[in-house]
């Protein structure tokens, strides 16, 4: 029989997170403060953030200790397994090895909890009451919504509109965990209600979300504000993935000559790939491939500017790959992936040429999902299928080529609460839209400029 996936002990669970900060050419330029336009301090953050966690975001240490108590939860679903994808393979006759790390497998369904149970643990020793959060698909607010379960504390979720609808069993599951979710733009907050006043039927966007959930937390003494991805403390919690495959990896005597994933705000594809990103910067031989939809173009069409995290500009300046945050993207399926930026971090190592970035459109990336569902037997989120469709296509190179290749993606969540995607990709309601270039300079002209 041949061995299918590569299973670790709890024992194994990573006990440090990788800072990738301490290995890199370039650090990322400093945030900015949304008003002065100075560089910001501890003390700017302090209103949202417990301090332990804006100490994880401006640390340069290389290895940073998991608490104890954090430890415990992971090993409800870590380590994740790694599997070997022999199925696929052989559908798609190639002569690569393609190897998965699936992250489906914790409670809330995506690599979301990676970081949602350590902002947890922070916040409750800090004394914090409630969380405000904001949530596109719903991965980041279910795995929020657990961890505020788990740690008894109250969770307020501000989730795009367009996803609201589309996805009902996300916001359910949210409630069910005793969260409140609220559709964004609400008439909770005053950015809310200055958006719908302007725009009635607006879907929002993950924007429009942060900048609800920041007001919200910036307002109320007994809560902070958690994010989903972009940050640095979120990266590093989420690095266990890598660090598990590495050693998954070990075990089957392999590694990786590429490295996939799907990249909204970054979170996913800095897990999966900066453990592997240190060994390149050390001279190591291998790729880092991002892949994003065409509708939401971010590192393929962005420019390299100081921009706001949100729509409202309450959050810092990030020096980021952006479209703008007053870019409205499309409602696709993949809510997780219409943000109009990314990761300083990620931005910073796709300046440098660390990583590589790809765009697809949806339809090809359904295609993929569902030749991944029929091999694999997993139904994957549609975030998560664009890696898939990068994996697929670096398979079909190799086929091409007649070469060997080590292929490893992450595949950040199951679809089992997607399926009104999937129904209109078999009904053939999904078209591809790409963004057109002149709306994305339309957008760019509104940026903040910085002397």
């Amino acid at each position: 029989m041949q061995e299918t996936k590569v299973v670790l002990p709890d024992r194994e669970i990573p006990k440090q997170w990788y800072n990738i900060m301490a290995d890199m050419p370039n650090k990322p330029k400093p945030p900015l403060h949304p008003g002065t336009k100075q560089p910001i301090g501890p003390q700017d953050l302090s209103a949202i953030f417990p301090m332990s966690l804006i100490e994880q975001e401006v640390s340069t240490q290389r290895w940073i200790d998991i608490p104890e108590e954090v430890l415990n939860i992971y090993a409800l679903w870590r380590p994740s397994p790694l599997y070997r994808a022999h199925r696929l393979e052989k559908a798609l006759g190639t002569p690569a090895k393609i190897y998965y790390k699936y992250e489906g497998v914790s409670p809330a369904g995506s690599h979301k909890p990676n970081t949602s149970i350590p902002q947890a643990y922070y916040n409750k020793a800090a004394g914090i009451r409630r969380i405000a959060t904001e949530t596109g698909a719903g991965q980041w607010g279910s795995s929020m919504a657990l961890a505020g379960s788990l740690f008894g504390l109250e969770v307020t979720v501000y989730m795009v509109k367009v996803s609201y609808d589309q996805k009902p069993y996300r916001r359910i599951a949210m409630e069910t965990w005793g969260a409140t979710v609220h559709p964004s733009p609400s008439t909770v907050t005053n950015t809310g209600r200055k958006i719908l006043e302007a725009t009635p039927d607006s879907p929002g966007s993950l924007g429009m979300a942060i900048s609800e959930a920041v007001e919200d937390a910036a307002t109320h003494d007994d809560t902070n504000y958690a994010l989903g991805s972009v940050l640095n403390h979120v990266l590093l919690h989420q690095t266990v993935i890598g660090l598990e495959a590495k050693k998954q990896f070990a075990l089957v005597g392999d590694y990786p000559d590429v490295v996939i994933g799907c990249c909204g705000g970054g979170s996913n594809l800095g897990g999966v790939s900066f453990p592997f990103l240190q060994d390149k910067i050390q001279g190591k031989n291998v790729r880092v491939v991002a892949v994003e939809p065409i509708s939401c173009p971010t590192l393929t069409k962005g420019e390299f500017r100081y921009d706001f995290g949100d729509t409202a500009g309450l959050t810092p300046l990030m020096m980021m790959y952006t479209l703008g945050h007053n870019f409205m993207p499309p409602g696709i399926h993949a809510g997780g992936l219409r943000y109009h930026a990314d990761s300083p971090l990620i931005c910073q190592l796709y300046h440098d040429k660390l990583i590589e970035a790809v765009a697809y459109g949806q339809t090809g990336v359904f295609e993929a999902a569902i030749t991944f569902a029929k091999t694999e037997g997993i139904i994957p989120a549609p975030e998560s299928s664009h890696a898939i469709k990068g994996a697929i296509d670096e398979a079909m190179k190799a086929k091409e080529e007649g070469k060997q290749k080590t292929i490893f993606f992450n595949l950040s969540g199951h679809g089992y609460l997607d399926m009104t995607a999937y129904q209109d990709f078999l009904a053939g309601k999904l078209v591809d839209y790409e963004y057109p270039d002149e709306k994305i300079k339309e957008a760019l002209k509104e940026l903040p400029v910085i002397e």
